[in-house]
């Protein structure tokens, strides 16, 4: 099992090249990413996008950026699904969001003739790496669905599961979040846990054990379920948190990186292939970890 960015980095190293297919590729961050990936020899790279401004950031960074696949395409949108047809078509693995907006690039994604749509519902899933927690923490979904209902949470946290699994965790143990830790008909995010608690049991979500609601206190903290007389396989040892929104996903990734120092990386999955959207934030080691990540769920 994986338990840092660095492992995830060196799996990365070892699982074969993967084709990235980067979208509006005239971005500082995305080209220094890129460049350290493809010289630790675990992807190969086709940019799509200003060719003069992509030559021109090389310039600026001296990165040789002529080993690499370059399609010049000036206008956005078309840029974009040039990136997203090469994924379609197999002859890209990953697909990474360069200087475009990222609602622009999702749309592209989910265009009927060329998208990479499946049947699952795409959801954003981060890795992080916390000095003070003893493995790597999984947040999901602070990216994508706004207000998802149980059906949505469901593919939400098997979407979550299936990338846990490929980083070596065989039985993630997922905490769904809530602000109590008893079911309160008032509160739906309860209600939510308790049901998909008991998917779990009966294997409509596989591969993990689901324990909630949970506070964020006592998923973490073996101490904290003490305090509340919470017995639990999942409570103070959680991988995978799953928030009841988008504002408190965004709020604790957020806070987890920038107030606990972690160490950030995360990836859009359930389309035919990862995709890596990074917020603009994010420097290029986040994105050099989520370009690993991506390759490890390709």
């Amino acid at each position: 099992m994986v338990k840092s960015m660095q492992d995830i980095i060196e799996l990365a190293k070892r699982s074969g090249k993967k084709r990235v297919a980067v979208a509006v590729a005239q971005d500082k961050d995305v080209l220094q990413s890129i460049h350290k990936a493809y010289n630790m020899e675990f992807i190969d790279v086709s940019l799509i996008g200003d060719k003069e401004k992509i030559f021109r950031i090389a310039d600026q960074l001296e990165i040789d950026v002529s080993r690499y696949d370059i399609v010049k395409e000036t206008d956005e949108t078309k840029a974009a699904r040039i990136a997203v047809d090469m994924v379609s078509s197999r002859r890209a693995d990953i697909l990474m969001k360069g200087q475009i907006q990222t609602a622009t690039l999702l749309k592209v994604v989910l265009d009927k003739d060329i998208g990479l749509r499946t049947k699952r519902v795409l959801s954003h899933v981060s890795v992080v790496e916390i000095s003070h927690y003893h493995k790597l923490l999984f947040v999901t979904d602070g990216g994508m669905n706004i207000a998802p209902d149980v059906r949505q949470k469901a593919d939400i946290v098997q979407n979550a599961v299936n990338v846990a699994r490929r980083l070596g965790v065989e039985k993630p143990k997922v905490a769904v979040l809530a602000a109590v830790e008893v079911v309160n008909p008032s509160m739906q995010c309860t209600l939510d846990a308790a049901a998909l608690s008991k998917m779990a049991d009966r294997g409509q979500i596989r591969h993990c054990t689901i324990d909630g609601p949970l506070a964020m206190d006592n998923a973490i903290s073996v101490e904290a379920a003490k305090h509340k007389d919470i017995e639990s396989e999942v409570a103070g040892d959680a991988d995978i948190l799953l928030v009841p929104d988008i504002e408190s996903g965004n709020i604790l990734q957020k806070t987890l990186v920038f107030l606990s120092k972690g160490k950030p990386c995360g990836i859009i999955v359930g389309a035919k292939a990862p995709i890596v959207v990074t917020s603009r934030a994010d420097d290029y080691m986040a994105r050099l970890y989520s370009i690993a990540l991506a390759c490890m769920s390709s």
